[in-house]
């Protein structure tokens, strides 16, 4: 029997932060039945994990529509289920992965993503992006996804995006972000109708953009971060040169066994 394990992270209470589900493998099956699986549990991101030994595990995430190449919620979510359940005596995990090899660390309450920062590159603020997002931004930049910048954090509260027209935007995923309020250094939120998900709860993989582009503007490197989506959540982030660390809590939802009667 497979576990399947949901939890919300960067948060340390359920019915917040950004659900992922973790299913725990002895074995790689047909992609087929992973893209299934994913597509049953109706989340934004399934985990896969294959243990290699007790430290290193192979980590493959999807979306009910596809595999993906970077997910940092579901990152956390299978590192809080292994320190939890697997292997609680391991505090530094390594994860191989089509992103190269993601180690996340546990510092106290915190699991400490290491990820790839992504390079930006500056393009210009069209009335298309105007129309899509529903309010003119101040910047846009691109890399995997596109960075919409505001000046205000309220700016980003507000916006009711019209997602048939961001699914004619390039770019996997849609961040927007302004500075922050509140004791935050920035605030954002994740539109990611080209995945099947009109709104991500949490990103941590669209903060290997936005924090990239506000140490460059602000000339530091921790930054406090809240995703302003209705669930909310907060991520502890730093810069250390071309990899961000991103920290956040987690909180069990459910824990079950797959049974898949009828599967052949």
């Amino acid at each position: 029997m497979w576990k399947l394990y949901v939890v919300n992270t960067f948060t340390d209470r359920v019915f917040s932060g950004n659900p992922a589900a973790v299913c725990i493998l002895d074995r790689w099956p047909e992609d087929a039945l992973l893209l299934k699986i994913a597509r049953e549990n109706a989340l934004s991101h399934t985990a896969f994990v294959v243990s290699q030994n007790q430290a290193a595990y192979e980590l493959r995430w999807f979306t009910p529509t596809m595999e993906i190449d970077l997910c940092g919620h579901a990152t956390l979510a299978a590192a809080y289920v292994l320190n939890r359940f697997h292997c609680p005596q391991i505090k530094c995990l390594s994860f191989l992965t089509k992103s190269g090899t993601l180690t996340v660390t546990q510092e106290e309450s915190l699991f400490v993503m290491d990820f790839p920062a992504y390079q930006l590159k500056a393009l210009e603020v069209t009335e298309e992006l105007t129309r899509a997002l529903g309010e003119r931004p101040r910047e846009v930049w691109r890399s995997r996804d596109l960075v919409c910048v505001f000046d205000r954090a309220e700016q980003v509260e507000q916006l009711t995006p019209d997602f048939n027209k961001l699914l004619q935007l390039k770019g996997a995923l849609v961040q927007v972000t302004a500075p922050g309020s509140g004791g935050f250094d920035c605030v954002s939120r994740t539109f990611a109708p080209k995945m099947g998900l009109p709104e991500d709860p949490v990103c941590g993989s669209g903060h290997c953009h936005i924090i990239p582009y506000w140490a460059g503007k602000w000339n530091k490197t921790e930054f406090t971060a809240r995703q302003a989506s209705p669930r909310g959540g907060i991520l502890y982030c730093r810069l250390r040169g071309d990899r961000v660390l991103l920290g956040g809590q987690a909180a069990l939802y459910s824990v079950c066994e797959l049974v898949m009667e009828g599967l052949t």
